[in-house]
């Protein structure tokens, strides 16, 4: 087996990778490299954008050490062909629109299409958190993501849970109904922000920023309490179906879970889930790991049978 992968997160506006030491699981020093990104772009640029980042890191090792490169794509998405399936709905990328972006990145890189490997961002995350990072001594974990999105994975002896009885459709909670809508439309930003123009009639340009006003603000304290609610409601129930060891927090909107945990931990308790609780250390770079994980061959065959499922 080949010692180092390149892993790459695919956000919303830009591209971070970095070189994965595959066998030793680690970050080797002063690899990451970060690009913004037009996502409303052509293709080509879009694909140069995201090559300039990938030959930076592919700098750093031989190409007789480097497994391939995996990514971890937001979807929709051919997992398993590496085809794109963005489309103006999501008013992202929606020019790479059936794009074999395997082969594409294949002749711009000069490597055979099959080096290159995707899984979905989300999932990606709770690989890498499972592998390296506050999950990995653990046996069954959930990790969600809190940001832009609602992203969410469950890892059962390391790898994605898909299709189970303990599991929603497609191993994840994003698209589950909750309250006036389904659980994406709680717990992501856009919540915050809706949220608090309804109450206080001011806009906020995030999260963060209503944040930053808590200690100050009765408005912006009581929607993380809010939120905090919303959460310890919509997540106790799959904690107590799918059992984890380990619930890992990531995305933008965890660095806010000083206001919103306490709230969170209580409704847990009430449902008598004893679940240990943890922020992402690694945050993107876990997200890095887990797509770079794919060229763990022992992974790749139990892993690769789930990415048309994702």
């Amino acid at each position: 087996m080949k010692k180092y992968a390149i892993g790459s997160d695919i956000g919303g506006s830009h591209i971070s990778c970095a070189l994965i030491d595959i066998e030793n699981r680690s970050i080797p020093g002063q690899s990451l490299m970060t690009k913004e990104v037009n996502n409303h772009a052509s293709a080509d640029e879009i694909l140069n954008d995201w090559c300039i980042a990938l030959k930076n890191t592919m700098d750093r090792v031989s190409e007789k050490d480097l497994a391939g490169i995996g990514f971890a794509m937001p979807g929709p998405f051919d997992y398993l062909k590496g085809i794109a399936l963005f489309t103006g709905e999501n008013a992202k990328y929606e020019k790479l629109f059936g794009v074999n972006v395997a082969d594409e990145l294949s002749k711009k890189l000069d490597l055979l299409p099959d080096r290159f490997r995707f899984m979905n961002d989300a999932t990606a995350f709770a690989a890498g958190e499972a592998w390296i990072g506050k999950a990995a001594h653990t046996k069954r974990s959930l990790s969600i993501t809190l940001g832009t999105g609602f992203g969410s994975a469950f890892i059962d002896g390391g790898l994605p849970v898909v299709e189970r009885g303990d599991v929603p459709e497609k191993g994840c909670l994003w698209h589950l109904p909750f309250l006036e809508g389904i659980a994406d439309d709680y717990f992501s930003t856009r919540w915050f922000v809706n949220r608090y123009f309804e109450i206080t009639g001011q806009k906020a340009n995030g999260a963060k920023d209503i944040a930053e006003k808590a200690f100050s603000d009765k408005a912006a304290n009581d929607i993380f309490d809010e939120f905090g609610t919303h959460l310890g409601l919509f997540l106790g129930p799959w904690l107590k179906k799918f059992d984890p060891e380990m619930l890992v927090i990531g995305g933008n909107i965890s660095g806010a879970y000083p206001l919103f945990g306490r709230v969170f931990e209580t409704l847990l308790r009430e449902q008598d889930i004893k679940t240990g609780i943890e922020i992402s250390e690694f945050m993107e770079e876990a997200a890095i790991a887990g797509s770079a994980r794919l060229f763990n061959e022992s992974f790749w065959i139990q892993a690769k049978p789930l990415l048309s499922k994702m």
